[in-house]
């Protein structure tokens, strides 16, 4: 992952802000927005909604979606913010690896935080009681930029865009 990039991918537990923090950024920069949530095939957004974690062998259609989406983006020259929680090293890898120009975000926070913002919220298949089977799968990514979620939105932009000079 490079310092000057031109795509983001803003990663974190289902809570943590991803979706929030990264159209912001993409609205900020004039760049394109992608919801990893919508790279799902249909089998998984309902083995999600009824509370069973995806395995995965279930995540391979979606994150190959994705990597394709992500070459798109790369081999035309468009600026675009990616969000998907890519808690694994090995979905990193996947989406990213081999890759020049991308930098990763990682929102982390506090088990407790992050269930009370998700039980607030309406109208997302991923509910909190899913929340730990996210926590257990968490790989720390390296060389990633670190914001913790009590940051505000707001915030989160500014660092994420000087940390990355864009």
């Amino acid at each position: 992952m490079t310092k000057k990039c031109r795509l983001l991918l803003v990663a974190g537990v289902s809570g943590s802000g991803k979706s929030t923090v990264g159209e912001l950024l993409a609205a900020n920069l004039g760049w394109e927005f992608h919801d990893g949530d919508s790279y799902h095939p249909a089998a998984n957004v309902a083995k999600m909604a009824s509370g069973t974690p995806l395995n995965d062998t279930d995540r391979v259609p979606w994150l190959a979606a994705m990597r394709a989406a992500i070459e798109s983006c790369l081999r035309d020259g468009r600026g675009a913010v990616f969000v998907a929680s890519a808690l694994k090293e090995a979905y990193r890898t996947a989406l990213c690896g081999g890759l020049d120009g991308i930098g990763l975000v990682f929102l982390h926070g506090s088990f407790e935080l992050i269930r009370a913002r998700m039980e607030a919220r309406k109208g997302h298949y991923m509910g909190a009681r899913m929340l730990q089977s996210q926590f257990d799968l968490i790989e720390w990514p390296e060389g990633a930029l670190e914001i913790d979620v009590r940051t505000t939105p707001e915030e989160a932009v500014r660092t994420i865009r000087s940390h990355f000079g864009i």
